[in-house]
């Protein structure tokens, strides 16, 4: 009997796990009388159907959408696709188990997730690119700050200003040279004061080209004009200095006074160099001498000099114990009878014996009256009445109390340089071009012509000659080659033979 009660049990509890576990069977009544077997059949048609229009992944995604909050705890798969992704764009990514700070230039809204779901896979929103304006402007301020406080402790302790002259004139290559001396003074990290001085008066392209540098600058001009030769250049342009040290006894410019040209190049170490200057101090130039042909004055130098002599430079020169003892001064023996006379003259422009851009010196020395100012120093009206002042030097009585700046004159610290373009010249002014150039290469893939341009017939029968006679022909070429060879040999020598006697009969 209780074996019997057993098995009935048995069999009873297994037709309801049967029918529990197959709720969809057509044949079973319960399964039809079960809402959530309804609900879960019509989900799952619809789902198909929808993959089967939109593809499989929209389905993936509904399904990560119903269960996404069971299984972020746990999986930590894709979270809230669909948000405010301007909120979330500057936003690093950072894991939900680990929060951690990340500091962010443009950040509005701390959160700590940033994946966006599009398709199959997340997509990580990295910082916008663009910094801050405002956390830029900081750092260059910190940036400044730090390099002031260096330049405290390391560089020049009590800096004078600097008073830079330059004489200039409006020419073809004015823009070219004065935007880089123009360049050179915006960077020099003290109080400057330019003083231009122009020759045949203030003209407005000079003044429009110093007013963008935003110094402190004193335009004035002289009435003279700036001649043709180099002689008569020169001497204008001692005049023109002067001048400027004129206006520096009148308004009584305390500071530093060099000697720019707007042709010349500085090394930056020059303006840190030239404050340790106590009254007069002299640095070490360098020359650049060209010529119209490069390969002419090169020979000229190796057939006087006998070998290939060094860069000449002008400046001090000191002894073993770094004190003054003579010159050093441009060479100008190489270049006898061959150098440039007027300025369109293509021959080297040789320069001064002592260039003005060598010497530095302190303004109290041409005020009227300046408390200890040495006796050695002549008076600026004395240098008046002479036609051609070579160098600054001629403000002294004593030249061996000039003081040897730039390790005793071993480094050169400016570069001398004389380049001028012809009176004809068709170079735009201000580099506006007016009217637009002609095209010379039409507008292809590559910059220049298919076919390089065809020679002259007396060139190309040079040509020709010149190459056969340049080869070597090979021993072991056929007998069909050495025919073809011969045979365009002659037909050569007949072509000048041809042009030879067409010459002769020419001239006849």
């Amino acid at each position: 009997m209780k074996l019997s009660a057993l098995q009935q049990s048995y069999l009873s509890r297994r037709s309801n796990s049967f029918r529990g576990s197959a709720p969809l069977d057509s044949s079973s009544d319960s399964a039809i009388k079960s809402p959530a077997a309804i609900f879960w059949l019509v989900l799952h048609g619809l789902c198909c159907l929808i993959s089967l229009v939109l593809g499989f992944r929209f389905s993936r995604l509904v399904f990560f959408l119903i269960f996404s909050t069971s299984t972020t705890s746990t999986t930590n798969l894709y979270t809230a696709p669909f948000r405010n992704l301007a909120s979330d764009i500057t936003t690093p990514f950072v894991s939900s188990s680990t929060p951690v700070e990340i500091p962010v230039l443009n950040r509005t809204t701390p959160n700590s997730n940033s994946r966006v779901v599009v398709g199959r896979h997340g997509i990580r929103i990295r910082p916008w690119p663009h910094p801050n304006p405002t956390e830029v402007m900081k750092a260059h301020k910190i940036i400044e700050r730090v390099q002031r406080e260096q330049r405290a402790h390391v560089g020049v302790k009590n800096p004078r200003t600097l008073i830079v002259v330059t004489p200039t004139y409006v020419r073809t290559f004015q823009t070219l040279h004065l935007t880089g001396v123009m360049h050179s003074l915006m960077l020099v990290p003290y109080d400057l004061v330019w003083i231009v001085v122009e020759a045949g008066g203030v003209t407005n392209e000079t003044a429009s080209l110093i007013a963008k540098s935003k110094l402190r600058t004193i335009h004035v001009g002289v009435d003279q004009k700036m001649p043709a030769s180099w002689g008569g250049r020169h001497q204008l342009e001692a005049k023109m200095r002067l001048r400027a040290l004129r206006i520096v006894r009148e308004e009584k410019l305390d500071g530093i006074v060099m000697f720019a040209d707007d042709s010349n190049m500085h090394s930056m170490e020059l303006f840190d160099e030239i404050q340790n200057v106590k009254w007069f101090g002299a640095v070490s130039v360098g020359i650049l001498a060209l010529a119209g042909n490069q390969d002419e004055s090169s020979s000229v130098i190796m057939e006087e000099g006998g070998e290939n002599t060094a860069m000449p430079v002008q400046g001090p020169a000191c002894n073993s114990s770094n004190n003054l003892v003579g010159w050093h001064t441009f060479n100008s023996l190489p270049y006898a009878r061959k150098s440039a006379t007027y300025i369109d003259d293509r021959a080297t422009v040789l320069p001064r014996k002592l260039e003005w851009a060598g010497f530095v010196l302190n303004s109290r020395l041409l005020w009227k009256e300046a408390k200890d100012k040495p006796e050695w120093v002549n008076d600026l009206d004395l240098l008046d009445g002479l036609e051609d002042i070579e160098s600054p030097l001629s403000l002294l009585k004593d030249q061996s109390m000039v003081e040897p700046l730039g390790n005793c004159g071993r480094q050169v610290l400016v570069w001398w340089l004389r380049v001028e373009a012809r009176s004809d010249s068709k170079f735009p002014p201000g580099w506006i071009i007016d009217p637009p150039l002609e095209i010379t290469v039409p507008s292809k893939r590559t910059p220049w012509p298919d076919a390089p341009p065809e020679l002259p017939s007396n060139e190309k029968v040079l040509v020709g000659i010149q190459e056969h006679t340049v080869k070597h022909t090979p021993k072991n070429r056929s007998s069909r080659s050495k025919r073809s060879s011969r045979s365009k040999r002659k037909h050569e020598t007949k072509v000048v033979d041809m042009q030879a006697s067409a010459r002769n009969s020419g001239r006849n």
